[in-house]
């Protein structure tokens, strides 16, 4: 298994895991590169709510779906308040929030859906994408995993939620988990320490002269285990956003040179027709 970049006829990025079957789903990571945005939303900006022009982010947005074959109003996308809440998307969903943001699903940070060629689409910039595939039932996910969505589960959650949606099993669900900000920069205070430390084994956080990280890429895994998948099923780009912020868009990054906000990659999955 492996995570890899591939670069498509329309010049854009695709961050593709190796174990999500191209035959039976269709799913890209973003990258920055390619777009029209400006300043500090530069490139490929695909979120609608930091600050970037309208324009700029729906034409980024329709460039990155129609690179995956589909339409910008196909697109279904929440309002994403690192919390645990995960919706089932269905056909009446389709073209939430993609060209608006107060149209989109509201407060929400996971989507499954076995609906086919209805893209699933989340944003992300140092919190972590978690892509699902279940290749019996022919279904999808994608959580929004922050260090208080990860705190919460929801990784595990959405896993469980395509169970008992779908009758999802752990030995045909395939889990990508992509790029976001490592243990290497995430540094972290006493508070979101405490809450790793009570939630996950102490390999999770880390200590390193006097100051303390989390590794979100494990302990998203280790939720995933904990309910049940096979670790060979689950791949891990092991990217950091904030060490590769020319790639992608990082939070981190973006407060160490001043910026307000920053822009946004997405993530997107869905089931080919």
């Amino acid at each position: 298994m492996s995570y890899f970049l591939r670069r498509n006829e329309q010049n854009l990025w695709h961050g593709k895991f190796s174990n999500l079957p191209e035959d039976i789903f269709f799913h890209a990571i973003s990258t920055r590169l390619s777009g029209v945005s400006k300043d500090n939303f530069e490139g490929l900006n695909l979120a609608l709510h930091v600050g970037d022009s309208t324009e700029n982010v729906l034409a980024n947005r329709k460039k990155f779906i129609q690179s995956l074959g589909y339409g910008l109003g196909d697109i279904v996308t929440p309002n994403q308040v690192h919390g645990e809440k995960i919706l089932r998307a269905e056909e009446i969903h389709r073209g939430r929030g993609s060209k608006n943001y107060s149209d989109s699903i509201p407060e929400t940070d996971a989507l499954i859906t076995n609906v086919p060629d209805l893209p699933l689409m989340l944003c992300f910039a140092d919190c972590v994408p978690i892509l699902f595939a279940d290749v019996e039932h022919c279904a999808v996910g994608i959580a929004h995993g922050g260090w208080k969505g990860t705190v919460k589960k929801i990784a595990a959650k959405t896993f469980q939620a395509m169970q008992e949606n779908f009758g999802t099993t752990a030995e045909n669900c395939f889990v990508g988990i992509g790029p976001s900000i490592g243990s290497c920069c995430f540094e972290v205070g006493e508070e979101v320490c405490a809450e790793f430390r009570k939630n996950f084994p102490a390999e999770v956080v880390i200590e390193r002269d006097g100051k303390f990280y989390v590794d979100l890429w494990q302990a998203n895994l280790i939720q995933l285990l904990e309910v049940g998948l096979p670790e060979k099923n689950i791949d891990v780009a092991r990217e950091c956003t904030c060490c590769k912020n020319s790639w992608y868009y990082s939070y981190r990054a973006a407060k160490k040179k001043n910026f307000a906000d920053t822009g946004r990659i997405a993530a997107v999955i869905g089931i080919r027709g």
